[in-house]
């Protein structure tokens, strides 16, 4: 934590994105190193604007409020995807559980959130629109939309590219339903245009 808060201290930075891999083989899924690691910013930059982009902690409640109680200025979690397609794109998570993950942080500890979704791995206009329903009925303010394209043979194939306008159409319609801030394109990605987000939700 020291060591990332002394080379974030050195870049001159207003606003950075600080993520981790799963740490499901801990007892709190890494929440207590998180909190450490925001702690440790907060004291070596605390002008800094700070987004926590977390996993879900299995929607424990407890990891969740370690990390919220470090105080991030945004803390993200990806949904990634629709209910349907959860199984065969990220099978080690919930859609349930992603959901609650959000709501408690927004809910009940009063955070700032934001999540992502993917498209193009074969999800249909209403289970998109039904998913950013669910995201802003747990009181998530921001939101970014892109495309899936595949790393690599060994990942999922693409199933669909998806047109410009439609991501347009999704912009719209994630306004409409009240998110602050909704970044929506085939290039956009979970991070894209962070500082111009939070600004956006008067962070």
């Amino acid at each position: 934590p020291r060591h990332v808060a002394q080379m974030l201290s050195q870049l001159n930075l207003n606003y950075v994105v600080i993520t981790s891999v799963d740490r499901d083989d801990l007892p709190d899924g890494g929440a207590g190193h998180w909190a450490e690691t925001l702690r440790q910013v907060r004291r070596l930059c605390p002008e800094l604007g700070v987004e926590a982009l977390v996993p879900d902690f299995k929607a424990d409640v407890a990891p969740i409020e370690t990390v919220c109680r470090a105080q991030p200025d945004v803390l993200a979690h990806n949904i990634e995807t629709v209910a349907s397609l959860q199984k065969r794109v990220r099978p080690q998570c919930r859609y349930d559980g992603s959901l609650k993950t959000l709501k408690l942080a927004a809910q009940r500890f009063g955070m700032i959130t934001k999540s992502s979704l993917m498209l193009g791995h074969g999800e249909t206009r209403e289970e998109v629109v039904r998913t950013l329903k669910d995201l802003r009925d747990t009181g998530c303010r921001m939101l970014s939309i892109g495309q899936y394209l595949q790393p690599t043979r060994s990942h999922l194939e693409v199933v669909e590219y998806v047109h410009p306008e439609v991501f347009a159409e999704y912009r719209d319609i994630g306004k409409e339903l009240g998110f602050d801030h909704v970044e929506s394109g085939p290039l956009v990605r979970s991070s894209f245009k962070a500082e111009q987000q939070a600004r956006a939700a008067n962070i």
